[in-house]
């Protein structure tokens, strides 16, 4: 791997904290987003990982580890940071890293992935894009088209792969070997061992969210494990 941008070895071998909330959920507000991405930084996370305009220009304020921005708009098929136009609003906020899909499927302003990494760092020169992929051949033409870090995100959403419990194993065992640049591990990291597994099967760093930072889920899963107890 060539010699890595300084806001990503930030990010090695570390724990990246997603800060966001589903809508209509008690804690969609930027203002409590911002004091979770805080409190996840002073529990020692080296990056966080937030979405929308409003929570990301309060975050990239207030915290001094490298912020992974995105756009969510819709909630089926490419919606995440699913244009440039959303990509650069995203990196205006103070990203350093901009998170987009980075399947191979058509984005809706017809630009492909290329052409958006691209015309983004054209327009905000510095900032690094993060390619939220969901197979192996998303991966390969993810890194083809210019993206600087991986992620396994996508992993059982884009319907290439079985959507697995954990993380996806197999997938980080294929990418792995073939990645040029960080390969990042975020999706259904539930569990301390989980995040250290994918580090042990060459992920550069990990991405946990629900698990710490989605209070409802998690009293969800409490609640059916002592139900009938």
């Amino acid at each position: 791997m060539p010699t890595l941008d300084p806001v990503l070895e930030r990010l090695r071998g570390g724990l990246i904290v997603s800060a966001q909330a589903y809508p209509g959920e008690p804690m969609r507000d930027p203002r409590t987003m911002d004091q979770i991405a805080r409190a996840c930084v002073a529990g020692g996370a080296v990056g966080i990982r937030a979405q929308g305009l409003a929570d990301l220009t309060l975050i990239t304020q207030h915290v001094d580890v490298p912020v992974i921005g995105l756009w969510k708009d819709g909630h089926e098929g490419v919606f995440i940071t699913p244009t440039l136009t959303h990509a650069i609003a995203v990196a205006a906020t103070g990203a350093q890293i901009v998170a987009l899909d980075g399947t191979r499927r058509p984005r809706p302003d017809g630009l492909d992935l290329a052409r958006t990494i691209t015309e983004l760092k054209a327009a905000r020169p510095g900032v690094l894009v993060m390619a939220d992929c969901g197979s192996l051949d998303d991966a390969r033409a993810a890194q083809d088209a210019g993206a600087d870090i991986l992620g396994t995100t996508l992993a059982g959403y884009t319907g290439e792969r079985p959507r697995t419990t954990g993380p996806d194993v197999e997938l980080i065992d294929l990418i792995a070997p073939i990645a040029q640049v960080p390969l990042i591990v975020e999706g259904r990291v539930h569990t301390p061992g989980q995040a250290a597994l994918a580090i042990d099967h060459g992920a550069f760093a990990v991405v946990v969210g629900t698990a710490i930072t989605h209070p409802t889920t998690i009293t969800s899963w409490f609640v059916d494990a002592v139900a009938g107890r």
